[in-house]
């Protein structure tokens, strides 16, 4: 049967972030961390709909240790704000789950193209200023949700914010490449440190949430809302299966930095197993050229890893 949320270890005493926590994948993981003993802080864009996430954790699991705080990853004063109100010095477990997928042509609040900027330049930051906590807590890791859809495309270093040209999907998967490129390059460079802190990727496969659905139905285009829909019931894991990669890359022992988990049968579901990526995503130059120019745009600086 594989690895399934059940053999979770014990999360009793550590303290997890989750972003995109209201919804899908990252509620599931949310939910099934705070079932192991997890404190759980669901960062979530909607104040409303992560109250309403964290209220349905606490009612599915009596006792949980579940609290909202909102963080729009589109905007990075929102990120700032997040990070300088978490009232912790310590912190276990980052997963940086929240994703926007093949929305119209748009920009986050700081001018980046969304998809770039939420899925990546979002984490990026709130890892970045994060980072001391992680640094200082034994055992820690940073999860980074990518997908397999990273396979359509390489990063454009010439184009980072698709202003020469967008094209939805191409933009997706450059969003998901450089997820992957970020876990690499933290990877290599927390292994010239003195610490244990793990960075780590995982993907869903196909996994039916509402992320799906945002893009099309944010145009009004509902006949392609309506096929991601049926896809979603036809072809699509539950969430709950979705989720447990990420749950893996997150708890279980011996996961091994720059590690990408996915399910086990073709990439797209099952148990939890190392999965293929592109070759592009192991790129050192150009996952350095990445880092760069993330701390460039961001102006968040990585202090003790950055060279």
């Amino acid at each position: 049967m594989g690895w399934t949320a059940q053999d979770i270890p014990d999360q009793t005493g550590r303290l997890a972030v989750v972003t995109g926590a209201n919804s899908g994948i990252g509620y599931v993981t949310a939910r099934e961390l705070a079932r192991k003993g997890a404190r759980v802080v669901l960062a979530c864009r909607s104040e409303v709909r992560g109250q309403d996430a964290g209220d349905r954790i606490v009612a599915e699991v009596p006792g949980a240790e579940a609290e909202v705080e909102r963080l729009d990853l589109g905007d990075l004063a929102s990120v700032r704000s997040f990070a300088d109100r978490l009232p912790y010095e310590r912190l276990d477990l980052l997963v940086n789950n929240a994703g926007v997928m093949a929305p119209p042509y748009g920009t986050t609040a700081d001018g980046f193209e969304t998809q770039f900027g939420v899925n990546h330049l979002g984490h990026f930051a709130l890892t970045g200023l994060l980072l001391p906590r992680l640094l200082v807590t034994p055992g820690a890791r940073i999860v980074t949700v990518s997908s397999v859809m990273h396979a359509l495309a390489g990063i454009d270093l010439r184009d980072l914010n698709s202003e020469r040209r967008y094209r939805r999907w191409t933009a997706y998967a450059r969003s998901k490449t450089a997820n992957l490129l970020f876990t690499h390059e933290l990877a290599r460079r927390l292994a010239d440190l003195d610490t244990d802190l793990v960075a780590v990727a995982a993907h869903p496969g196909y996994a039916a949430t509402n992320l799906q659905t945002a893009g099309p139905r944010a145009e009004g285009r509902r006949g392609a809302e309506r096929l991601m829909e049926i896809g979603n019931r036809v072809l699509a894991q539950p969430a709950e299966a979705g989720a447990l990669p990420t749950l893996y890359a997150a708890t279980a022992p011996g996961v091994r930095p720059d590690s990408f988990y996915g399910p086990s049968f073709a990439m797209w579901r099952g148990a939890p197993a190392p999965s293929w990526r592109a070759p592009w995503t192991l790129n050192d130059q150009v996952a350095t050229r990445v880092w760069d120019a993330s701390v460039h745009l961001t102006g968040v600086d990585y202090g003790a890893l950055q060279v």
